[in-house]
Parts: structure tokens; sequence; C-alpha cells
């Protein structure tokens, strides 16, 4: 520093920063002073409006008058309109996590990454699981924002991690909740819809306390919601250094995806091991990729299920079948009594089936 600009401090007694005074005077002439008014009415009835659509609208309105390096003026001037008459905004609050105390689950479409298989476009989700406090994630292949879906999801993912968490948080989707009519008389809190019994079922199964966020408050899922994002730019990456977005089966695929997880979560470290101390073991067996019910096939040699018709061999006409229903298919049994032993075995809807073979019909 230059003597005399030193002296000039220690005469005034005050630092730098405390002798600079904000400029009274324009360097130039407002381009917008004599179209500010109408801006200003616009954005008092909508103050939604963006500065470059009001530019744009000037710019239309009085041909010649403005050029393009004058929208950064006019976007200083509302930013200082919004500041002192513009409407409040958004408070969103910090949410504070805990080790090992709760797990999002989210569904996400993958379009965008425009993986094939075997050739053909293979449209489908991904069913993410991430623990909010260390960000460990897994991802499962899924073909609907199913309960199927989302049993599977949770399911791969807990048995990767070996423990389990205190709550699964989800939003309000059918595979986890459901509306009650009006006149039902249920009460509910306020924001929230109750859980589907089978939803619970998996939950009690697992331990864990299921939780929902608020209606139409995504947010409240923010963790699991910019996960998504993060994922689909990591597996975008990992297909371009791969050079081929086509996989031999959804199984290779889903290994692929496994892997770039797994190199993710290898990041996270000391956080991920704060989480797992804080979870209890995983103690319980897994639970079956199905679920079972039983149709009674028609005079017309279909059954219907989930609400959705399927043809079967006519042979079956008037029996009642046992129905697998899995994510992307449904496993047809029939009950017989075998020839040896007189016990109930499941027999095969195919032809050429000996009696007392365990087979079934597979519909896809």
């Amino acid at each position: 520093m230059d003597r005399k600009t030193a002296r000039t401090y220690v005469e005034a007694g005050r630092l730098p920063s405390e002798m600079t005074t904000p400029r009274p005077w324009r360097t130039r002439e407002d381009p917008f002073a004599e179209d500010w008014p109408e801006v200003e009415a616009q954005l008092a009835v909508t103050p939604e409006l963006e500065a470059k659509t009001l530019f744009e609208a000037l710019v239309d309105k009085h041909p010649g008058r403005y050029e393009e390096g004058q929208l950064r003026t006019l976007q200083r001037r509302i930013q200082q309109w919004r500041a002192a008459h513009g409407p409040d905004k958004l408070v969103v609050l910090a949410q504070q996590h805990r080790p090992g105390e709760a797990a999002q689950t989210d569904f996400t479409r993958t379009a965008e990454l425009g993986v094939t298989i075997a050739g053909q476009v293979f449209l489908h989700l991904l069913c993410v699981f991430v623990l909010p406090y260390s960000n460990w994630q897994w991802a499962t292949v899924c073909l609907s924002e199913s309960l199927t879906a989302l049993r599977r999801g949770v399911q791969r993912a807990l048995f990767q991690l070996g423990r389990v968490p205190r709550y699964h948080q989800t939003d309000n989707s059918t595979a986890a909740t459901h509306r009650i009519p009006d006149g039902k008389g249920v009460v509910v809190e306020e924001g929230k819809r109750p859980f589907n019994t089978e939803y619970v079922t998996v939950m009690r199964h697992f331990g864990m306390t299921p939780r929902t966020i608020a209606v139409g408050k995504k947010e409240q899922n923010g963790d699991v919601e910019a996960s998504n994002g993060a994922l689909k730019r990591r597996l975008e990456q990992a297909l371009l250094l791969r050079g081929s977005r086509d996989f031999e089966s959804v199984e290779a695929w889903q290994a692929f995806v496994d892997e770039v997880v797994r190199k993710a979560n290898k990041a996270r470290g000391s956080r991920v091991r704060e989480e797992i101390e804080g979870m209890r073991v995983l103690n319980v067996s897994k639970l079956p990729e199905y679920t079972e019910e039983d149709a009674p096939v028609s005079e017309w040699s279909t059954i219907r299920v989930k609400h959705c018709a399927y043809s079967v061999p006519s042979r079956l006409m008037g029996h009642t079948v046992r129905v697998r229903v899995y994510e992307d298919k449904l496993e047809c049994w029939r009950a017989v009594r075998s020839a040896e032993n007189g016990a109930a075995r499941p027999d095969g809807c195919r032809t050429g089936l000996r009696t007392g073979e365990s087979r079934g019909l597979l519909l896809r």
C-alpha cells in the first residue's frame, strides 16, 4: 500500500471498507425509465413473470428501442423490485438426519438413458432406496410403481446392507397408501393417507415403522428426490464409457446398475459406517417376490387377476387355480392328489405333465 493511501486511513481512523459510500449518481441514463411504470404494473398483477419475458415483450412493442445487451439492466431492476415489493418466497428449513434412523424410497423414470434389451427399447423405472444421513443408495430395476416393485426394491437394499433402519419413508404412492372415500368416517392425520394393509405387513416383517410425507410436499422426501437425478447422471456417464446401451437381458442391466451404485457407495466412507452402527442387524428371511390368490376358471376358459382377464387351458374350466402374481408375469398352479401318497401337490396347467408333478403355467 502506498504511504499516502495508508496515511489517509490512519488520519480518518477508519478501515478501507468503512470509507466506501454508495454512488449517488448513475454512470449512464436508465434505458427503461420511460417503460418502467408499465413493467412495474405487470409485475404487481403477475409477479411470476420473468425479466426475459418482459424484455421480449418490450422489444416487440417498441422495435429499435432496446438492444439485447440491455436485458441484464432490466433483470437487476426487477430483482430490486422483488426485494422491496415482491411476494414472499417459500422457506425451506434444513432437515437434521440422524445416523441409521430412516430410509427414503422413491421411483424414478429412466427413458433418458435409452437402455435397450437385446436391441429392444426397455421402458422401465428404478426403485431408489436412500439413507439420508450418508446418502448410501441402492437401485432396483422395475416396471411399475406397484407394491410388488416397492417390496422387491426395499428388500434388495436391506439385504445388501444387512441392517434395518427404524423408519421407512415414502411419498403417497398407491403402492403404500390409499385414499379414503368421503363418508367413510375414518380419522386420518391431516395431509396424510392411510397405509395399505399389504404394505404394513411388509414393514412389519422387516421391523420398520412406515411413514409418509405430506400430500403434495415432495420436498419432504428431498434426499431421495435429489439422489434420483444424481444416480441417472452417474449411470449416463457409465454408459458413455461402456460405449453401448444395449444389454443381453434385464439381469445384465441390473448387474450394471448394481456395480455403478456400489462404486458410488464406497466413496461415502465414515458416514456409512455411522449409519450401520445406528441400525439393528437384519435377522429375517427374504419375502417371496410374488403374491398369491385363488382364481376360478370361467366357462370361457379365463381367469381374472387384478381386474385383468387371462386365458388358460380349457381342461381347467370349473376348477380353481392358485395364481402367483409377480411384477412381470403370472404363474398359474392347480392342486391335485398325488397317485403315490394322496397328498395335495401343485400340478402344471400345461399339457404333458404327469400327475403330482410340480409345474405351473406361465402367463406374461
